[in-house]
């Protein structure tokens, strides 16, 4: 085990970081997030990583920026928030061929105060969303999926609530409301978030982070399961 934790230098800068947010401060401390948050991630992932692998064998991560850690760097071509930066360091852990958005996944990120430990996928593209709503068309997959998001809901996980208000068509037959709410998702993921605590600076954080994947181990299968058909 080579990760103890992650760093109060590193939240310090994420702190620093939203009142300078510009290429020019950035590129003065970009030391500090090169020791403090990227080196850190590379050792997280490449512990998590290996850990997962009791759950997933065939796991993929890569201890590297563009591959299993996310870019600092913000594209602002296609986003609204044109600051150069991002405030929030993402990691990912993925299962399939597909890019590491649209596979099942195993994520976790973190902003100066919080952080967020989820399974499943974050954002349907359009094919995919095809995808996940001909594979509810299926009863079993259908109840497969209430009762696995009904057990985690019940340990006290979240739900992905980002929804759609209409029915689609293809699932127009469904009468059940609540296999009717499952039609409506535009993601479909589970998650944990905390405040910034002891444990975000230590290395139990590796357990509690194991804890919550395993317990969405069935999320993550099912996900995985649909992503095959696509």
């Amino acid at each position: 085990m080579i990760f103890n934790g992650f760093s109060k230098a590193g939240t310090t800068f994420l702190k620093q970081l939203e009142k300078n947010n510009n290429k020019i401060w950035f590129e003065k401390n970009k030391y500090i997030w090169e020791n403090e948050i990227r080196t850190i991630n590379e050792h997280f992932v490449q512990d998590m990583g290996e850990t997962l692998q009791i759950l997933v064998p065939s796991i993929k991560f890569k201890p590297k920026v563009g591959s299993s850690l996310f870019k600092i760097y913000r594209d602002v071509r296609f986003s609204k928030d044109k600051t150069p930066m991002k405030d929030k360091i993402g990691i990912i852990f993925w299962q399939g061929k597909a890019h590491k958005l649209q596979s099942a996944s195993f994520y976790m990120h973190y902003t100066k105060n919080t952080y967020f430990i989820a399974t499943g996928i974050r954002n349907f593209k359009p094919e995919l969303l095809k995808t996940y709503r001909q594979y509810l068309k299926h009863e079993k997959h259908r109840i497969s999926l209430y009762n696995i998001l009904n057990n985690l809901e019940s340990k006290g996980y979240k739900i992905s609530s980002n929804k759609f208000k209409k029915i689609p068509k293809i699932l127009s037959h469904l009468k059940d409301e609540k296999y009717i709410d499952l039609s409506l998702h535009k993601a479909m993921f589970a998650y944990e978030e905390f405040k910034i605590d002891k444990i975000f600076y230590d290395i139990t954080l590796l357990d509690r982070c194991f804890k919550i994947y395993d317990d969405m181990k069935h999320l993550h299968n099912w996900v995985y399961e649909m992503t095959l058909t696509q």
